[in-house]
């Protein structure tokens, strides 16, 4: 018998599980379960990649000072503010062991990112969702679910998997209604995709405020998902707490270079964009028409409802896209059993999904 025990909270973790990359006896696979950048990575970021290559017998900066100065050029934001991590997820990590802990609690939306969950569980917190409307978050949830013991409040916006978001007004609402001993963490990954006017990935927020948190990443719209590397911005105390609790070099070098060329090259982000703008609204009226619920988004990907019938479910249909070499998310982790999530792809994907779902429900 093992007499190691992990901290508590820790064997309550469902571990996470990213999208499926592959099917067993398919060769060609159209790969829509991570939402994952339709044209790519930027060529240029590429060539900054080939270009390090020989170099990896270096540390890293482990400050990320050329970064973060881009980042803040390209934002218009405080740079001492900015901290680079391994992917928005281990930002999210750090944060929750700067500032929640056993015997507290982490707030977060119903259908919000597992990572929340998974993180407050990691340092011994115990998880609260507040329900949501319509699949959106409910700011009226999220104010009612607070509690003396809450630390953190995690909001994804725009919202994965549900593709929904909360307009400024409504996040400035939130704010205001926060104690100042708790931290909003405003999870704006998906920002580069949303065009609307009422919307804003929160860092004025930041500014006003000691107790909001902006984070973003490369994973996305700048398809920089294999080398991790995301960002936040702080208030000056919590930039502090962050670079004491990060690793020294826990941005690599190669993923610097990459993330530099990637910022400069704002054509291939304008036509990942575009990309979005053509396909998203059109996907979704497809689905719609041959009888299927597409849930409105704002991101690179939708959350489509399946019937409960056990021949055209999502289970079903699952199987379905997979005999075809189409992979799209299944949600059962994120209670939502009868959903599919599916990236946004190139022309010729979309295609064929929507092609091979009339097959499947007989349209």
């Amino acid at each position: 018998m093992n007499a190691l025990k992990p901290r508590p909270g820790i064997l309550s973790i469902e571990p996470y599980r990213p999208g499926e990359s592959a099917v067993a006896g398919v060769e060609r696979i159209i790969k829509l379960s991570s939402n994952e950048n339709a044209l790519g990575p930027s060529p240029r970021a590429i060539a900054a990649l080939k270009k390090c290559a020989g170099e990896q017998h270096r540390y890293p900066d482990g400050t990320c000072e050329a970064l973060r100065s881009a980042l803040g050029r390209h934002h218009g934001l405080d740079a001492e503010r900015i901290v680079c991590g391994a992917g928005s997820d281990e930002l999210i990590t750090l944060l929750t062991r700067a500032y929640a802990g056993p015997g507290e609690e982490v707030l977060y939306s119903e259908y919000g990112f597992l990572m929340y969950p998974i993180s407050a569980l990691g340092v011994g917190a115990k998880p609260v969702a507040a329900s949501e409307k319509a699949l959106r978050a409910d700011v009226k949830a999220l104010l009612a679910g607070l509690s003396d013991k809450t630390r953190i409040l995690f909001l994804a916006n725009p919202n994965n998997p549900t593709g929904s978001y909360l307009a400024k007004d409504e996040v400035l609402h939130l704010v205001h209604g926060l104690p100042k001993d708790v931290l909003l963490v405003i999870d704006a990954a998906y920002a580069e995709y949303v065009t609307r006017n009422d919307y804003s990935a929160g860092a004025e927020l930041v500014d006003a405020h000691d107790n909001v948190v902006m984070t973003r990443t490369f994973s996305k719209i700048y398809g920089l998902a294999g080398v991790r590397l995301g960002w936040a911005y702080c208030p000056p105390a919590v930039a502090d707490v962050l670079n004491r609790l990060r690793n020294p070099f826990n941005v690599t070098a190669p993923a610097q270079a990459a993330a530099l060329a990637a910022l400069e090259d704002i054509a291939h982000v304008d036509a990942a964009r575009a990309n979005n703008d053509i396909w998203l609204p059109w996907v979704s009226a497809e689905l719609e028409r041959i009888g299927l619920k597409v849930a409105p988004s704002v991101g690179n990907f939708v959350l489509v409802r399946f019937p409960q019938d056990r021949q055209r479910n999502a289970d079903a249909a699952d199987g379905f896209l997979a005999r075809h070499g189409i992979i799209p998310r299944k949600m059962g982790a994120y209670k939502l059993p009868d959903s599919l999530r599916i990236t946004i792809g190139r022309e010729d994907e979309m295609r064929l999904l929507v092609s091979t779902l009339a097959e499947f429900m007989g349209a």
